[in-house]
């Protein structure tokens, strides 16, 4: 796995992943600017009359929330939208790594927006119920983001991989046979959305880091 991942990197500088790069930086500084901004405007709108000090600490302590807050529902919302437009990185990794493997079937795009608004409704709806645990069990919050939304990204990178080449039952026969290394995986990229600058990289990294970890679990790099 170790390994995966730093051919996952070493990758970023492949011409054919460039562009993946762009956008990716570009879709995931504007959406962590809207989710920091609609935050905290929400927490912002709460107002108390007496003793008006307090509305100066709540508003301060909405600000420092928002951060935190968009920074829980990131990878989800960040993976639905990018999720999109990682196609050519996945190519680009199998072109180069793996070069006897035949054509990729072309996922519809309704197929791909469809996916990526189910990701994003359960993401976000399974990080809001987490947030209580995240709030009051402040020993234990890091734990429980890394492993929920590891099971989720591990589940999501590995359907964005390995729908090019498997039909659903298949796809699904995998993620069950293999789900705990499918997990691991997700707790990597999940801990990578944590890292400042690097996150802004992470679904082409998370892409890419999926395409040797499918190979890897097929256990033979050479065919589909």
């Amino acid at each position: 796995m170790i390994g995966a991942f730093v051919k996952s990197v070493e990758q970023l500088g492949d011409p054919r992943v460039r562009d993946p790069i762009m956008l990716s930086l570009a879709l995931t500084v504007a959406i962590y600017l809207l989710l920091v901004a609609g935050l905290w405007f929400g927490l912002g709108a709460v107002d108390v009359v007496d003793p008006p000090w307090l509305d100066t600490v709540i508003d301060v302590a909405g600000g420092l929330a928002a951060f935190v807050v968009a920074l829980v529902f990131f990878p989800a919302v960040v993976t639905a939208f990018v999720g999109l437009f990682l196609e050519r990185v996945a190519e680009a990794v199998e072109r180069r790594h793996y070069p006897k493997l035949p054509a990729a079937r072309e996922v519809p795009i309704g197929e791909s927006i469809a996916g990526a608004l189910s990701f994003a409704l359960v993401a976000v709806g399974l990080n809001v119920l987490a947030l209580p645990l995240y709030i009051f069990l402040p020993a234990f919050n890091l734990a429980i983001y890394l492993l929920l939304n590891g099971y989720l990204l591990g589940r999501e990178y590995h359907e964005l991989v390995a729908a090019r080449r498997l039909d659903r039952s298949r796809l699904t026969g995998e993620r069950r046979q293999h789900r705990w290394r499918i997990m691991l995986a997700g707790v990597v990229v999940a801990g990578l959305m944590l890292v400042p600058v690097a996150n802004l990289l992470a679904p082409v990294v998370a892409t890419a880091f999926m395409v040797h970890i499918v190979q890897a679990l097929r256990g033979d790099p050479g065919s589909a």
